[in-house]
């Protein structure tokens, strides 16, 4: 019987319809939508995203432009070069602070992206595995995950991100990754490697986390009756772990990859910011802070304009993350 005819009878027996049956995620996108500051919060971070991504289209300058003579310009001005205007000024060496802004937005989310996704896959394979297998597997897995929790993160990524920028031959990275990540962020391949570096600094010690929130979650299924099920009917451990274990265990992941996303970004301009990160003339959020200091009291409102992305894109991703935890709760009433 359809649903129409279903409601037809139910019309005539004076019977509510049976409400219609719900997807898990048309469920989880109507329980998303009831948060509304994660909503504002998804479409301000789409518009960043579209911004960056038409960044060539929508910058009125190149990023590495330098316009002579025009140093230190006041937002509003008009390049008498061009005729374009400086919509916020020029930098300390001519270059359209505006256009640096844009670019450095698409290099900033693409470490951010980058990192989150590739700590997420390697988090997720160790938790697994760890949280699977168990026994002798389990604990050398764990005793590893946890002295790498106890280890102060910021002192050491300085450390490391500032011998390997120094020090390219050590970190031999392939040069088809290079001109890939290079084309992604339209800069140059000796720039793209800086930030290949600095991702796989980041990626170094990111993955951690995510790999503590699935081993829990796979000690938690691992005895369930369809995990036993599977091994009746002679799934082997990695069948099990990539086709139930792991997309059961997703829900955390998914809410604690939205949350990183902000980390990252956070994590990469302090980076920057301190100078142990991607370098002038690259532009990233980070390094325009970095070289605002040195003019912030004569030109105040220069932090603001690469210190507002990182704070919105931070409190967004933040907002998110808190959404799709909500909507992810199956305890959550409907």
């Amino acid at each position: 019987m359809t649903a129409t005819a279903e409601t037809k009878v139910a019309e005539i027996l004076g019977a509510e319809p049976m409400p219609e049956e719900q997807s898990q995620l048309q469920l989880v996108t109507r329980r998303f939508l009831r948060h509304k500051l994660a909503v504002l919060a998804l479409g301000l971070s789409i518009v960043i995203f579209l911004i960056s991504i038409f960044a060539r289209q929508i910058a009125p300058y190149k990023a590495d432009a330098i316009e002579v003579n025009n140093a230190n310009a006041a937002p509003g001005s008009v390049s008498a070069q061009t005729g374009l205007k400086h919509w916020l000024g020029t930098d300390q060496l001519g270059r359209d602070y505006f256009s640096r802004l844009i670019y450095a937005g698409r290099i900033s989310l693409t470490v951010a992206v980058t990192c989150t996704l590739a700590s997420v896959i390697i988090g997720i394979v160790f938790g697994a595995v760890a949280g699977y297998y168990g026994g002798v597997i389990d604990a050398l897995l764990s005793r590893i995950l946890e002295f790498l929790l106890t280890i102060p993160t910021l002192p050491l990524l300085l450390v490391i991100s500032s011998i390997l920028l120094q020090n390219p031959d050590i970190l031999p990275i392939p040069q088809v990754v290079i001109r890939f990540m290079g084309s992604i962020m339209l800069i140059p391949d000796n720039q793209a490697f800086q930030a290949v570096v600095i991702i796989s600094v980041l990626v170094a010690f990111g993955w951690l986390s995510v790999a503590q929130l699935m081993r829990g979650m796979v000690l938690s299924l691992r005895e369930q009756q369809f995990v036993e099920a599977s091994r009746a009917m002679g799934a082997n451990d990695a069948y099990i772990i990539f086709r139930h274990m792991i997309p059961n265990s997703m829900a955390p992941i998914i809410v604690s990859a939205s949350l990183a996303l902000g980390g990252f970004i956070v994590l990469e301009a302090a980076l920057s910011f301190l100078g142990f990160g991607i370098q002038d003339p690259t532009p990233t959020w980070g390094n325009m802070l970095n070289a605002a200091q040195s003019y912030m009291f004569q030109r105040p409102w220069l932090p603001l304009i690469a210190g507002t992305p990182i704070f919105i894109c931070s409190l967004a991703f933040n907002f998110i993350g808190d959404g799709l935890r909500d909507a992810l709760d199956p305890r959550l009433k409907l």
